[in-house]
């Protein structure tokens, strides 16, 4: 390719290929689309408009469409002209934003299943809030190649912005880790968008954790964002990670949720994996990974935020899936990672409180209310009394599927 071309996108499915040839030349659009009939003229105002927020007025740009919606054009004609050293937009971005104080990224929702979609696909992303996740995250670490990087976060941001496309699930960004790279510049472009929570990579001491707070702190700051209104979710992966977990847990406000990465931990451990038909916690975890879960368990437990588990990786297996999830329930999990929109359906349902469960959970309730009325100190079910952890544990159940509904 010409050294003075810089192409952004792919040619595929709800995408298009943006490329910029520099030359001394007035700046000329040429569009190629299957819907150039219908849409020719607003692909072509798009791109002036971006290139006149960049203050492109010489080269050419060839837009190569294959029904890309505006934000996706958006996003890989800017990608395009920065990566031919056009500097960032030129006009303000605050108007554009979500408004502080959105609700999703409250502590105590429900985060049953949190799914992950690469990056650089606006394909996986447009329908993505109707696939029933409870957290979605856009992936701008292992699904980005290093060379793909830049279009990947310019592409996130503006997907963030997209109030229409995102009403249901909390908005997540895994971005690369601070110490490297990349990670800086992930976050400084996504805060743009007012993600709704960070989720930070190989995460091992706290001192990261802190670090990511003060620089969300900072970003907050200078894009007129409520301080704080952007959650962290500290990702263990390693078993540095594991023996830090307590302190990572606590060492920010932000923490939201604290969630573990099995393959990666593996990998680190170099432990030898052999999975289990059995329904037993211990035999379904028997490939090295049960104390860290536990121990992920305890620290997010005791620092008061929830415990998410990991992928299973196998998206055919659904009863593996299946084993996997209750297994991590049993020992305290509160949800669990899908890298396929069909797993997000078992997940759920192993995660979320069943009929039974929230039946349970009202005759607790309504026993300790009888019980307060009539001036009993203590509450009884079916003989046996209920205690205030088992209420508290009731109360809970009741109000993160109520939360969840709405």
């Amino acid at each position: 390719m010409n050294p003075a071309c810089f192409s952004a996108g792919s040619l595929s499915k709800s995408d298009c290929c943006v490329t910029y040839e520099a030359s001394d030349e007035p700046l000329s659009i040429e569009v190629k689309s299957s819907v150039e009939r219908l849409f020719g003229m607003s692909i072509r105002s798009t791109a002036a408009a971006m290139a006149a927020s960049l203050g492109v007025t010489r080269g050419k740009l060839s837009i190569d469409d294959d029904g890309a919606l505006a934000p996706v054009l958006a996003a890989r004609i800017e990608a395009a002209l920065r990566l031919a050293g056009f500097s960032e937009l030129q006009t303000g971005r605050k108007g554009h934003l979500r408004s502080v104080g959105h609700p999703h990224n409250r502590k105590d929702r429900a985060r049953y299943a949190r799914l992950y979609l690469p990056g650089n696909q606006p394909h996986l992303m447009i329908n993505a809030d109707l696939f029933g996740a409870d957290v979605l995250v856009f992936d701008l670490e292992d699904a980005v190649p290093s060379d793909r990087k830049l279009e990947a976060r310019i592409l996130v941001r503006i997907m963030l912005d997209c109030h229409s496309l995102f009403q249901r699930s909390e908005r997540a960004v895994r971005i690369n880790p601070l110490e490297g790279p990349w990670g800086a510049e992930d976050l400084a472009e996504v805060v743009q968008g007012k993600p709704d929570a960070i989720l930070l990579p190989k995460c091992e001491t706290a001192e990261q954790v802190q670090a990511l707070d003060a620089e969300l702190s900072r970003l907050e700051k200078a894009h007129g964002l409520e301080l704080g209104s952007i959650s962290i979710m500290p990702l263990i992966e390693t078993a540095a990670g594991v023996l830090a977990a307590a302190d990572i847990a606590r060492a920010s406000k932000r923490n939201s949720a604290l969630c573990f990465g099995a393959e990666d931990y593996l990998t680190d451990i170099q432990a030898f994996r052999e999975q289990s038909a059995s329904a037993d916690v211990a035999s379904v975890f028997a490939d090295g990974t049960i104390l860290a879960r536990q121990m992920v368990v305890l620290a997010a437990r005791a620092a008061g935020i929830d415990p998410l588990d990991s992928v299973v990786v196998d998206i055919e297996d659904q009863e593996a899936l299946r084993r996997s999830c209750l297994a991590a329930r049993r020992i305290g999990m509160a949800g669990k990672a899908a890298i396929h929109p069909a797993q997000i359906g078992v997940i759920r349902e192993c995660f979320q409180p069943s009929p039974e469960e929230l039946e349970w959970a009202r005759e607790i309730l309504r026993a300790a209310e009888e019980a307060e009325a009539e001036g009993r100190g203590t509450a009884t079910r079916n003989n046996a009394m209920i205690d205030a952890p088992v209420i508290a544990r009731a109360r809970r159940m009741l109000d993160t599927a109520c939360f969840h509904k709405d």
